[in-house]
């Protein structure tokens, strides 16, 4: 009879052990009462009624999942009418788009999480198809396969988090990443060569650009070499003005203090320019006629010949 206590004892404590849970670090329990939630504890020992009172689920809160979204090559083998994840696009073409949706669950709302947990990646499937067909029937087939798996990672987590929020799942929709977008394959080499073009115009058009960009700047080079030589001969224009002009009211100045006394004195002034006019034409080589010196008044000796070119 003691034994058949002992084992009954035991039975009882076995029995009552099972009201005991350990909640890991990163978990979060959710306790039901008679299928009433009445706790959420953290980490730590929780000890409640035993089963079937009382139940404990342990939902890790900082493990990402993944929920696999759309078009499936199997599926698309076994000859369906329309597969999963081909979806239209807004210039009525078709485009097989599969995408992968990371979500968490939220740590306040865990107790959301659990009550729905049996429905929440189907939900989230859902929401995600219904995303990606909004966001393909509004852009065209070229756009999408070229911009697709930049855009929708930015686009959709919000898309779907806001279509998700009014069923109340507890989670939070972390990020989408693209694993497939290509055309059906009945049209995926037309396609393919398309992209070939425009890759190849796109090529086109940046040598072109930087071309441009490289006479263009050649051309300011350019510019300025030009402008600091203009600004250089103007300059040395100027002091040459200004030292003739100062050479020449110097010249004036001794001439009408000269005359005074000699008023023959712009008859050696005359000699004296046509003398260097003379050296200059027979450094030249050849002394010519000054008819060409001939005006109205006389001999006008202040402009030099044009120099003669020599023949070999």
């Amino acid at each position: 009879m003691r034994y058949v206590v002992a084992f009954v004892g035991l039975l009882l404590c076995g029995y009552l052990l099972t009201g005991l849970s350990q909640v890991r670090p990163g978990e979060r329990a959710v306790v039901r009462r008679l299928g009433r939630v009445v706790a959420t504890p953290g980490p730590g020992l929780w000890i409640g009624l035993p089963y079937p009172f009382e139940r404990v689920d342990r939902v890790p809160v900082d493990m990402i999942r993944r929920v696999r979204v759309g078009y499936e090559r199997e599926e698309d083998e076994n000859e369906a009418t329309t597969p999963p994840g081909q979806f239209l696009t807004g210039d009525h073409n078709l485009v097989n788009i599969q995408i992968l949706v990371d979500y968490s669950i939220q740590d306040d709302e865990v107790e959301d999480y659990v009550v729905q947990a049996e429905r929440v990646e189907g939900m989230i499937a859902r929401g995600a198809e219904a995303a990606l067909s909004s966001w393909s029937a509004g852009r065209r087939v070229d756009d999408i396969l070229l911009r697709g798996k930049v855009d929708l990672p930015l686009r959709l987590p919000g898309k779907i988090q806001e279509d998700l929020e009014p069923c109340k799942l507890g989670i939070v929709i972390q990020g989408v990443s693209v694993s497939y977008l290509f055309p059906p394959d009945e049209v995926r080499s037309a396609f393919d060569e398309v992209s070939r073009a425009q890759t190849g115009i796109s090529t086109s058009v940046e040598q072109a650009q930087q071309e441009a960009a490289q006479r263009l700047r050649q051309g300011e080079t350019e510019q300025a070499r030009l402008e600091r030589l203009a600004r250089a001969y103007a300059a040395e224009r100027r002091v040459l003005a200004k030292a003739e002009a100062a050479a020449f009211l110097r010249r004036l100045d001794q001439y009408r203090r000269l005359k005074i006394d000699n008023p023959s004195i712009l008859a050696g002034i005359w000699w004296d320019e046509m003398g260097s006019l003379l050296k200059s034409m027979k450094d030249k080589g050849r002394i010519e006629l000054l008819d060409q010196h001939l005006a109205g008044d006389g001999l006008d000796i202040t402009i030099a010949p044009p120099p003669i070119k020599k023949s070999n």
